[in-house]
């Protein structure tokens, strides 16, 4: 079994209705969820939108190696009504968006998944419910709590 963090956003329609669904789709064909963070409200990040975020991470125990993991996720963000994914950094609005963060202490790079993701230090959006839940985890690259980044970046 490998430990797995997911981080969840939405920013159309019943924002929060759209992640609970995605957590019963994860439960169901991901793994048992072992701690959810909080709800947190966050502007769009890369882009402009009047349509608010809402974002939460969570711990998830699973059995799926990373791809399989991948493949799950994206089908979970399709099955809710994810018509789009982002391409060449072009962000837009979106129901329901399904990152892997974390992958025990996995460290990948594919034309089709890095872990861990690669801007999940620079997004307070991940930082934040991250902290809430692991905020001893530390990231396999950069060698550093989860606490320790969220504190720094809280600075900037």
């Amino acid at each position: 079994m490998s430990f797995v963090y997911l981080g969840l956003g939405s920013n159309l329609g019943d924002k929060r209705k759209n992640i609970k669904e995605a957590l019963a789709l994860i439960t169901e064909r991901v793994g048992n969820i072992l701690a959810l963070s909080g709800f947190y409200e966050t502007s769009p990040w890369g882009y402009d939108s009047p349509e608010k975020y809402l974002n939460a991470v969570m711990k998830v125990e699973t059995e799926l190696k990373p791809e399989e993991l991948l493949f799950v996720t994206q089908d979970i963000e399709r099955k809710i009504g994810r018509r789009e994914k982002t391409v060449n950094g072009k962000y837009h609005d979106r129901i329901i968006d399904i990152d892997i963060l974390l992958y025990d202490d996995l460290i990948m790079h594919t034309p089709k998944l890095t872990i861990p993701h690669s801007l999940m230090h620079q997004r307070m959006f991940v930082l934040q419910p991250l902290f809430e839940i692991a905020p001893d985890v530390v990231h396999p690259i950069l060698g550093k709590t989860i606490a320790d980044i969220y504190k720094a970046y809280a600075q900037t």
